[in-house]
């Protein structure tokens, strides 16, 4: 029994160790280019921006009375683009970028 118990920790943590490595490859392989952040267009939302660009860097969140604010920020090497949404939809967008 001790064995069979040992012989199953041992497969769920080789697994745990696969999923834990394609976590990272998949976060450290995504790079922001100017094709990219030329998708990215007024009234997206959210999910849409993050489909293309993946999850910001860093995030800002602001609730006004009459609306709410969150910026988007992606930081790469020396350049940054920012993403405003409004409502969470797009309103602006600033890049750093060149081809």
């Amino acid at each position: 029994m001790r064995q069979m118990n040992m012989s199953i920790l041992q497969k769920f943590s080789r697994l745990l160790l696969v999923v834990v490595v394609l976590l990272s490859l998949s976060c450290v392989g995504r790079r922001i280019t100017k094709a990219n952040v030329d998708e990215v267009a007024e009234g997206m939302s959210k999910k849409q921006v993050e489909s293309i660009l993946g999850p910001p860097t860093e995030l800002d969140n602001k609730d006004f009375v009459i609306m709410k604010k969150t910026t988007y920020i992606y930081r790469q090497d020396k350049d940054t683009v920012t993403i405003v949404f409004k409502d969470d939809k797009v309103t602006e967008k600033q890049s750093t970028l060149t081809d």
